[in-house]
């Protein structure tokens, strides 16, 4: 399990600002790669280990809802780096992070 927890932390820290990813986005990219991985298991690691990758506040759930307890810390970072919101969550049409950046190509 340390292995996946180091992929989905360094997946984590690749996103961009101005950017977001779901839980299910970073365990489907994960688990086209390894066969290992849930939305659920990513958002265990994220309360987890979230704290140790400087981009912890651009992984929301799939409705674009903020990680519950660090809302205001997080939709903070978020609004300065230009991430749309309707009302409490990210506009995840405008924000989310798409797959081939992912891969490491331009969006």
């Amino acid at each position: 399990m340390a292995g996946y927890v180091a992929e989905v932390l360094a997946l984590v820290a690749r996103i961009p600002s101005g950017r977001v990813l779901a839980y299910i986005d970073i365990a489907e990219y994960l688990y086209a790669a390894s066969e290992r991985g849930s939305p659920a298991v990513v958002a265990s690691i994220m309360v987890s280990h979230g704290a140790d990758v400087p981009n912890w506040h651009r992984v929301v759930s799939g409705g674009g809802r903020l990680r519950p307890g660090r809302e205001t810390e997080a939709r903070g970072r978020l609004v300065a780096e230009g991430v749309p919101f309707r009302g409490s969550r990210v506009l995840m049409a405008d924000a989310r992070w798409l797959r081939r950046g992912m891969d490491g190509a331009d969006e």
